[in-house]
Order: structure tokens, then sequence, then C-alpha cells
């Protein structure tokens, strides 16, 4: 996959952060800018030619294992990390009434 494809999966998930005005809108931005980036690094962690890194007497050159397990680590991160966010935008719901950015933060008082 092309770098200049997942610099563009990455615009569009920061173009839709800065113009979502809902709190589940902009948790699912974060989730696409996310996966831009771990595409950027598998992407850069992969080379013409090279083959999963199992030795044989065929294979000459091997890609390196390591980015492919960071980025098995982040999505698995990534995944606990919008459970949580989409878990806590239920509790501004129940607390605001509201998702919207502008209702959730437009508001002086609080109840406690």
């Amino acid at each position: 996959m092309d770098p200049i494809l997942t610099f563009i999966v990455v615009l569009i998930g920061f173009y839709g952060l800065s113009t979502s005005s809902n709190i589940i809108k902009s948790v699912f931005m974060v989730t696409i800018i996310e996966s831009g980036i771990i595409l950027l690094f598998l992407n850069l962690g992969n080379y013409q030619g090279g083959s999963i890194p199992i030795f044989s007497e065929q294979v000459t050159s091997i890609v390196d294992p390591l980015p492919q397990a960071l980025m098995i680590t982040t999505i698995v991160i990534g995944s606990t990390v919008t459970a949580m966010a989409l878990m806590l935008s239920i509790k501004v719901f129940h607390y605001y009434g509201s998702i919207e950015w502008k209702d959730v933060l437009g508001r002086e008082e609080l109840k406690l």
C-alpha cells in the first residue's frame, strides 16, 4: 500500500475530528486516524521481495517482524481505548442528556 494513501486516511480522520460535533463521531474519527498510522507503520516495515520470517533453505530475505508485533499490540490497546471512550460517552449522555460537544462544554453549572 502506498504511504500517500495512508496519509490520506489520516487526513480524512483529522478532517472528521475537526468537523464533528458529536462525541461518538469524534471517537470513531480518532479510530480512523489510528488505523491510518497502523497502516503507515506496516507499510514502512515491509519491502519488495521479503517473505514471512520463517527460516528455511529457500528464503534469502525476510521481513522484519517487529513492526507487525508492535502494530498487533497497538490494535489491542486501541480497541480497549475505543471501548472506554464509548463507555464514557454513554456516561456523559446520562449526565448531560446529550452527546453533542456544544451542549456538554457549554454548561457552566455542575450537577454533583
